[in-house]
């Protein structure tokens, strides 16, 4: 890794010139992620700001050779969509000390999660072997599909599983997400995965930020990774899932239907903000407060959210980073795209953003 900034956000400032409302935010300084239809965070933006919809239709085809019985794909309901990623399976395990074999036991998930790790410190451009701190990692990630699909449908795999469980139960486990990263690039801050459902990546980065706070570590690595294999699958759709009965998901709009499956990752790099202005850094947004909460029992349904819950934590959010509710002019929402989940996300906002309105 050769470090290179090539840019300030704001040359000449300095920590004297921070805002002492800003004495206990971070700064995000580096960020990389894999998208749906975007091997990059630039090609994410693009296809974001052009409205372009990275959800693709399989053929009858493309789902046999995927392993979907004719059964199922022909099934009046089955929507042969999803929003799949390209090159789950390519990895450079050589450049990351992998064998052949511990390559090919590994989740995708990890091997791609680490890759962006080491893309998010370049983009930040830092050498952890050279940062004169501890960099945490928190992350987290989706069930692990490619063990259940890929490698008990081996049957030497199998075998081997039976045989010497524990290599393959470390190659694949969750538990080992953040730990596989601080022990491939060598990082000596807490390492910890984080599992909250649909809520993990953002979890992950509350919590990079309360062990910045803390003095825990002076960088963190923060973020989630999600792939189901195989990639070329659909759904069945049923009525009350939350699914899409025709693989388009349309967030806050009155045909609002149900979503989607997909795959990603997304990692940020996180520092104090005061340690990346004196250091020159380029800070890509700053993260004022954060909070986090649980609706208990007094959701709609275990899978559903509550908007009580969701409008104490926004207010409690707002309340850390010392921010009126007035004085925000956007929120980027979970935007699920149910006929559900819209409507109780709209209200909860909308409580949270009238307390001083």
């Amino acid at each position: 890794m050769t470090p290179a900034r090539t840019a300030e956000t704001n040359p000449g400032t300095t920590t004297a010139d921070l805002p002492e409302e800003l004495e206990n935010a971070l700064a995000v300084v580096g960020l990389a992620g894999r998208f749906p239809g975007a091997s990059n965070v630039a090609e994410f933006w693009r296809n974001l700001c052009a409205g372009v919809e990275s959800v693709t239709f399989f053929s009858p085809e493309e789902l046999a050779a995927a392993g979907v019985p004719e059964s199922v794909y022909s099934h009046p309901n089955y929507v042969p969509a999803k929003a799949r990623l390209d090159g789950v399976e390519l990895f450079d395990a050589e450049f990351f000390g992998f064998n052949a074999h511990e390559a090919e036991m590994t989740d995708p998930q990890h091997r791609l999660f680490l890759e962006c790790a080491w893309e998010a410190l370049e983009d930040a451009a830092y050498d952890p072997a050279r940062f004169p701190g501890r960099i945490g990692v928190y992350a987290g990630q989706s069930m692990n599909t490619y063990s259940l699909y890929n490698m008990m449908r081996n049957p030497a795999l199998a075998q081997a599983f039976y045989l010497d469980y524990l290599p393959m139960m470390i190659s694949s486990n969750d538990d080992f997400l953040a730990t596989r990263v601080a022990y491939k690039l060598d990082l000596h801050g807490p390492a910890m995965t984080i599992q909250t459902a649909c809520s993990t990546g953002l979890v992950a980065i509350h919590q990079a930020c309360q062990s910045l706070l803390a003095g825990e570590c002076d960088m963190a690595l923060a973020g989630g990774v999600g792939v189901k294999i195989p990639e070329n699958v659909g759904h069945v759709y049923r009525e009350g899932t939350g699914l899409s009965p025709d693989g388009h998901c349309r967030a806050f709009d009155r045909n609002a239907s149900g979503i989607v499956g997909g795959s990603g990752v997304g990692v940020v790099v996180l520092r104090r903000l005061v340690d990346a202005v004196a250091a020159g850094d380029v800070v890509h947004a700053v993260v004022r407060g954060s909070a986090v909460n649980n609706d208990g029992g007094g959701k709609a349904g275990f899978t559903a959210p509550s908007a009580v819950g969701q409008a104490q934590v926004v207010a409690d959010a707002l309340a850390v980073a010392g921010v009126s509710a007035s004085s925000v002019g956007f929120v980027e929402a979970h935007g699920t795209g149910t006929p559900l989940g819209d409507p109780i996300e709209v209200a909860g906002l909308t409580r949270a953003f009238r307390v001083d309105a």
